[in-house]
């Protein structure tokens, strides 16, 4: 599972498509519909929210708001698009950069246009639900990604 800090746009379209459903799936652990993954590393920011769901569905509209930019058609219904305000979430600067040149090494192969056209970018954004503070990345990373 792989709920990205880096904002949607910067994602191919298999990448977009993955996020949806693993997000998706990340909102099933946060409301008990499911048994697995319930101690992956990565919900964890989700959980230390005061609002977990809300902030899981702020998370995927973001997504959803990126497909329908793309003329994908996302099941809408999956989530409220009613959300309430949440709290933004901290992210370290380093996670953003590991994710980046994470992305990269997979568009590289995947998408050789949008790797190049990504080469050039000067800012990451975040994810709309986070806000970037200083730091390393997270510690839940793979050890050899380090």
């Amino acid at each position: 599972m792989r709920l990205w800090s880096i904002h949607p746009k910067y994602l191919d379209s298999k990448g977009l498509v993955a996020l949806w459903r693993e997000a998706l799936l990340a909102k099933k652990v946060l409301t008990g519909k499911t048994k697995g993954y319930k101690n992956h590393p990565q919900l964890d920011r989700f959980k230390q929210c005061p609002r977990p769901v809300p902030a899981i569905d702020s998370y995927l509209l973001a997504v959803l708001r990126e497909s329908e930019k793309r003329g994908y058609c996302f099941d809408a219904r999956k989530i409220s698009r009613a959300v309430p305000k949440t709290h933004l979430v901290k992210v370290a600067r380093g996670q953003i950069a590991f994710e980046f040149r994470h992305l990269l090494k997979k568009l590289k192969t995947r998408d050789c246009q949008r790797y190049r056209d990504l080469l050039a970018a000067k800012k990451i954004l975040p994810h709309p639900l986070f806000k970037v503070i200083k730091g390393l990345m997270e510690p839940w990373e793979k050890s050899h990604s380090r």
